[in-house]
């Protein structure tokens, strides 16, 4: 079965928003499997919609990351390689190093507690062993800080690599640290952002987001994206 065959038809006359939503969720989890071809008039048919809103939803994804149209061929599911594993992590990096400069040169009180929370939230998520829900609560741990910067281009250069690294959280979910590792190494984050060391948080994040590349890398010998 493909990941075309998991899909049903849509109630209603399915918005771009709900259709990427579901072509995004089955990429996520593998249902479309990596390389696997999207065809826009089967999946209208399939989801019983217009092609109008199929082709939008399609294009977001292929903004997103998560989709490849390759010119006169179906557009297919991408398959990201150990280049551009690094290079997602890279682009984190830049962004994230920037944004903790800018909250950390003012008040940072108020974004340390927040990030307290989502650390909570991701203890709960881990307890639960609901690993889509830990790989988001990691991700909303960095779009938080990110966000607390207040730029809008910081925050949309960083949304457009939230999917990508959702892929790469999601396949291969079994090389991350343990549980205990994955919430000390989030908590230390938010302590030192509310003490206000700026080499110690930089330090600590480059290590952070260099060994989530090891870690990937090592694993893409064994399976592909």
């Amino acid at each position: 079965m493909n990941g075309l065959d998991s899909m049903s038809p849509m109630r209603s006359q399915g918005t771009a928003d709900l259709i990427a939503n579901e072509i995004r969720a089955r990429i996520l989890d593998g249902t479309f499997a990596s390389g696997e071809q999207i065809n826009e008039v089967h999946l209208a048919a399939r989801l019983q919609v217009s092609r109008g809103p199929v082709r939008e939803a399609v294009q977001r994804l292929v903004q997103e990351g998560l989709l490849v149209a390759v010119r006169n061929r179906s557009t297919s599911v991408v398959q990201l390689g150990p280049d551009d594993i690094a290079d997602v992590y890279q682009g984190r990096l830049a962004i994230e190093r920037e944004a903790a400069r800018v909250v950390l040169g003012r008040g940072r009180e108020d974004v340390a507690d927040a990030l307290d929370e989502v650390v909570g939230a991701m203890s709960d998520s881990l307890a639960r062993k609901t690993w889509a829900e830990v790989a988001r609560t990691d991700l909303s741990f960095h779009q938080t800080i990110v966000d607390a910067a207040g730029s809008d281009r910081l925050s949309r250069m960083f949304s457009t690599l939230v999917a990508e690294t959702l892929l790469c959280m999601h396949r291969f979910e079994r090389i991350f640290d343990p549980p205990g590792e994955i919430i000390d190494q989030h908590q230390r984050l938010a302590d030192l952002l509310r003490s206000g060391d700026v080499d110690a948080y930089m330090d600590e994040i480059d290590w952070h987001l260099r060994n989530s590349v090891i870690r990937l890398t090592q694993a893409h010998g064994a399976a592909t994206i």
